[in-house]
């Protein structure tokens, strides 16, 4: 009796640890799309926004994995859930854009539509946040 107590008990611990690292890995993946973000921003090297955005476009892809707090609770295919993904997705499109420009040395316009990026971030922000 005891001994199953001791596993119950074993098992809720586990459980919830486990939601904490989830939770860590959405906010991780959120700081990695700042940083490589302000990289994007600054850098007039085709290659450094190239690296960048790859690490932004990992980061969107991980995010995808995680629940944002406001949703927990959320049924996975859920309309906030849908909704959640398809920022990611309308985010991760706009990185493809941004990097295709940047491989095509074209950094002035790579510049221009990673602006994009941050009304993707900014109206996602104000649903999930």
């Amino acid at each position: 009796m005891m001994r199953k107590h001791v596993i119950a008990m074993l098992s809720l611990s586990l459980i919830f640890s486990s939601a904490s690292v989830f939770a860590a890995d959405l906010e991780h993946d959120m700081e990695m799309l700042q940083e490589n973000l302000s990289v994007v921003k600054k850098s007039s090297d085709a290659q450094e926004m190239h690296t960048a955005l790859g690490k932004m476009r990992q980061a969107a892809q991980d995010a995808k994995q995680s629940t944002p707090d406001k949703l927990k609770g959320e049924s996975a295919n859920s309309a906030q859930i849908k909704d959640y993904h398809a920022g990611l997705d309308s985010l991760i499109a706009q990185i493809d854009v941004v990097d295709k420009l940047a491989q095509d040395n074209k950094i002035d316009e790579a510049k221009m539509e990673a602006k994009k990026l941050e009304d993707i971030r900014n109206s996602n922000h104000k649903k999930f946040r």
